[in-house]
């Protein structure tokens, strides 16, 4: 009976996905990420005077649907009273919408939690760098990583492509304006000085640190030691700066088609003397409106689109659901995915110039910033069809010269780059430079990389790299018997995808590692059979339970286990 009751779902779900197929394809599901997208819109949009008021009162009427009780907005479920920032973000927007007044119930109530949480000087680095770029907040006398550093050689100790690749996109838009210091307002800016509770401007602490002081001090060594006059060499480090994100525009013209840094290159463009009604820049507005959707019946501005993650996974569970890949659906999504590798060389090529172009990208339009997950997860989708059809067998062919070339030295894959794990990086005083700054191994991308080789393609288990990533992930299980999961919340998500990767390249369940990591999915199950775990987990750097469970961390221990 229960069997049957499953067959059926798995039928009823299957209905839906075919349904929701578009003609290209691709799933077109939503990406959400929370309202500071939302908020960063309606900045933007005023700030150009682009008087798109559609779009806008969408956007505030999501981010209004959003906010708590007490007047706060939320990062996640379980985030205490509220996040700083994203109510700071939420309550600027409002107010510059035009659409929200100073007197709204919502808007005080709002105030109220920013004042007694501290005010703007106690935000994010990017929300102050928000503000600072708006004339809300003043810039710092200097910012961390003089422009210059965009100069410096490959060889040096310190260089431009040691940061990973998400921290280079956002970085050098924010290099160029913190170096400008530029600010733009409008008539229609609100006046959010009430929000500064102290004339502290606590941009300066990035002056405070010993470790930043060492690492400064070889920046200047290097940039002192370039062969120009120093104004010339600031000028060409502008323009390299500037360089560096014409030549990494996407088709719909975002660059590399995040929302934040298209967003940061909009004004850094504008801080460089573009005009606002430049083509880039009003290229780069509309790529970023092409990224709205709709969630729940309300506007939202993605950060970017999945059509190629949602297309590679849900054809591979149809797949593995019964759905044959010779039907229709699974013929169009293939085509799909094909038409999404990519065959040109992007940063990664830095650090890996021996290999040849053949991986895939998260978003529908990316063409140059391919990833590990997404390769591995386009490769199995189209598995049982790459033997026999020679335009699959090609891609295929690439695709897997391009991630086995793509593992790192200490035998685990990162996610976008290979080797850019230097520890002197994580002393730079960037906030949440734990992501921004490095692109280390992690347990998830190199769990389920193992999970692809050893079920999917006929790589001996012994092989040399198979042997070394094995190694990686045994060398960093923790001492609960856990995985970290970098891209995912969190020790549930890394302990699914290191078992089922060991699994699948030969471990018996017996061996210590997996009997250790099992034992400690048994011992963090729910009451109602379930698991849970908190965001707070990312952010402690231990398993910290969510108190409820979620249908995603219940599937990844059932999974697992």
């Amino acid at each position: 009976m229960v069997l049957k009751e499953v067959e059926n779902e798995i039928n009823r779900i299957i209905d839906i996905l075919k349904r929701d197929q578009t003609i290209d394809g691709s799933w077109n599901y939503p990406f959400e990420t929370g309202i500071s997208t939302d908020a960063y819109m309606i900045i933007l949009l005023r700030t150009l005077e682009i008087d798109d008021e559609e779009l806008i009162k969408q956007l505030v009427d999501r981010i209004l649907n959003k906010q708590e009780k007490n007047g706060a907005w939320k990062l996640y479920y379980d985030e205490g009273e509220g996040n700083l920032s994203a109510t700071i973000e939420a309550y600027y927007s409002l107010l510059y919408s035009g659409y929200v007044i100073n007197s709204d119930k919502r808007i005080i109530a709002a105030k109220r939690f920013i004042l007694a949480n501290g005010g703007i000087v106690k935000s994010h680095m990017f929300t102050k760098i928000l503000l600072a770029l708006t004339k809300q907040y003043p810039w710092p006398s200097f910012f961390p990583i003089p422009l210059e550093t965009l100069l410096l050689p490959i060889s040096f100790p310190i260089n431009f492509y040691d940061f990973s690749v998400y921290g280079r996109a956002n970085l050098v838009p924010i290099m160029i304006l913190a170096d400008k210091k530029f600010s733009r307002k409008t008539p229609k800016s609100p006046n959010l000085t009430d929000l500064i509770s102290t004339n502290k401007n606590e941009f300066s602490d990035w002056e405070r640190t010993n470790e930043w002081r060492s690492i400064h001090a070889i920046l200047k060594e290097g940039i002192k030691n370039l062969i120009e006059l120093p104004e010339k060499i600031h000028a060409q480090a502008s323009e390299r700066g500037k360089q560096y994100m014409l030549n990494r525009i996407e088709m719909d013209g975002t660059f590399y088609s995040y929302f934040s840094s298209t967003f940061f290159m909009i004004f850094a463009l504008l801080s460089l003397g573009h005009s606002k009604d430049d083509p880039v820049i009003l290229k780069a507005v509309n790529g970023l409106k092409s990224m709205k959707t709709v969630i729940n019946d309300h506007v939202h501005m993605q950060y970017t689109t999945a059509n190629v993650w949602n297309t590679s996974l849900i054809s591979f569970a149809m797949q593995k659901a019964g759905v044959s890949p010779f039907e229709p659906v699974i013929k169009k999504a293939n085509q799909y995915l094909l038409n999404r590798q990519h065959h040109q060389y992007g940063d990664w090529v830095i650090h890996n110039s021996q290999s040849l172009p053949g991986g895939w990208g998260f978003s529908d339009i990316n063409t140059i910033n391919p990833d590990i997950d997404d390769t591995t997860a386009v490769l199995r989708s189209i598995s049982q069809v790459a033997a026999r059809n020679s335009n699959i067998r090609e891609a295929w062919n690439k695709g897997m010269k391009w991630l086995i070339s793509m593992q790192n030295n200490d035998g685990g894959w990162a996610a976008f780059e290979k080797n850019v794990n230097k520890p002197i990086m994580n002393m730079l005083p960037i906030e949440g430079g734990k992501f921004l700054l490095t692109d280390p191994s992690s347990a998830d991308l190199t769990g389920r990389t193992l999970e692809f080789l050893g079920k999917y393609t006929k790589i001996a288990k012994n092989s040399p790299s198979i042997k070394k990533a094995v190694q990686w992930l045994e060398k960093s299980q923790e001492n609960d018997g856990s995985w970290y999961g970098r891209w995912g919340i969190c020790y549930i998500y890394g302990t699914w995808a290191a078992i089922t990767g060991l699994k699948a390249v030969g471990f018996s369940s017996e061996h210590k590692s997996i009997q250790k990591g099992i034992e400690w999915l048994k011992n963090i199950q729910n009451e109602d059979g379930g698991w849970g775990e908190s965001c707070k987990s990312d952010l402690y750097n231990k398993y910290i339970p969510l108190g409820d469970s979620t249908l995603t961390h219940t599937a990844w221990a059932l999974d697992a286990l």
